[in-house]
């Protein structure tokens, strides 16, 4: 079994939705396409994803359900978590009625083995940003909470090792430790993976590399240029 991370798939197979991505740079033309040849170039039946938010420009469930239901259709188990664009989320009782092959990860974890742990939340902008404000701040304070959450699930349930995805980068435009980063350390994580930075500029927005035993990834669609990337091989 191997484990593969990928963000942003920023899908929109709805007739009702028009969003093509190729506005946003050649690195987005055709990315659908490109995303399931190199899926199922790599990924097997046995093999998990974890999809770190943005993933369908609907507004509503009913709209997103073509693009839910193409990602169900790809190879492998599924773990999703949350994006700012995705406001067709409902509740994940209600989602995680959809798919036997697709898990929505919220305040919770999910357990591939009886070690190895999926943690994770949708993040957000962190303090220090330009423009981080009082609104900024309490959703900054949610999302930690949602994610120690998660993280405690994964304890509860006996986890040596923990992958943590969250949808936006886990510190400032800085690299600052933030509340991510902290209970990133807390809780021992062996590998936190995010999303959300798209084209060449933003990408350097992010943090990668090891800090504190925890090593960071950017896995966004346009910069992993559309493959998902191998995180675990078990």
């Amino acid at each position: 079994m191997k484990v593969f991370a990928i963000g942003d798939p920023h899908l929109s197979f709805d007739e009702r939705i028009e969003k093509p991505m190729d506005v946003f740079g050649a690195g987005w033309k055709d990315h659908s396409s490109r995303l399931k040849e190199k899926w199922e170039a790599v990924v097997s039946k046995d093999d998990v994803v974890l999809i770190l938010g943005d993933i369908s420009w609907g507004l509503r469930l009913d709209e997103a359900m073509a693009d839910l239901t193409w990602i169900h259709e790809l190879p492998g188990y599924k773990v999703i978590t949350k994006g700012n664009h995705d406001l067709w989320w409902v509740s994940t009782n209600k989602l995680n009625t959809l798919f036997d092959d697709v898990l929505f990860l919220q305040n919770h974890c999910y357990m591939i083995n009886d070690k190895l742990a999926v943690c994770g939340t949708r993040g957000w902008i962190c303090p220090g940003t330009q423009g981080f404000d009082d609104h900024d701040n309490k959703i900054y304070e949610r999302e930690q909470l949602r994610l120690r959450m998660s993280l405690d699930d994964a304890k509860a349930h006996g986890a040596e090792e923990i992958i943590c995805c969250l949808h936006y980068p886990p510190t400032n435009d800085k690299f600052q430790s933030s509340g991510f980063t902290q209970l990133m350390t807390e809780y021992k994580v062996k590998e936190c993976l995010y999303g959300h930075l798209h084209g060449k500029e933003a990408f350097k927005n992010g943090f990668q590399g090891l800090w504190n035993g925890t090593r960071y990834r950017l896995v966004s669609l346009d910069y992993v240029e559309c493959e998902p990337q191998l995180v675990k091989e078990l």
